[in-house]
């Protein structure tokens, strides 16, 4: 069983910043698994985001390039998603997603981008 836990999501104002967490725990070799974020905006698909590879390679959705950054520590199980110059049109649900055998999901994190 792998458990992941985000946090760090909340209500900001447009240009601003936030750094979202997600803690990674269970039967997991953490440093041998790719991690994504993705995110959910009311009424739409979730999309991905951001992954970083095992070996730290990163992917960054272009709606996002530029502006979010991705980053992963292996000695604490836990990735980031450093988010700047934030857009209202950035409000959404932000999920933490890896797969190990199955595909795991936490239950999200809140961010909101006021105009």
């Amino acid at each position: 069983q792998v458990q992941l836990v985000e946090s760090g999501g909340g209500l900001v104002q447009a240009g601003g910043s936030l750094r979202l967490s997600c803690a990674v725990s269970g039967s997991i070799f953490f440093s041998h698994n790719t991690m994504n974020w993705y995110r959910q905006a009311p009424g739409k698909q979730r999309e991905l985001v951001a992954g970083i590879s095992p070996s730290g390679s990163t992917s960054i959705a272009d709606s996002v390039k530029g502006r979010f950054t991705i980053s992963r520590d292996n000695a604490k199980n836990m990735v980031y998603l450093q988010m700047n110059s934030l857009k209202p049109e950035d409000t959404a649900v932000y999920y933490c997603n890896t797969i190990y055998g199955i595909e795991y999901w936490g239950k999200g994190t809140l961010v909101t981008v006021s105009s």
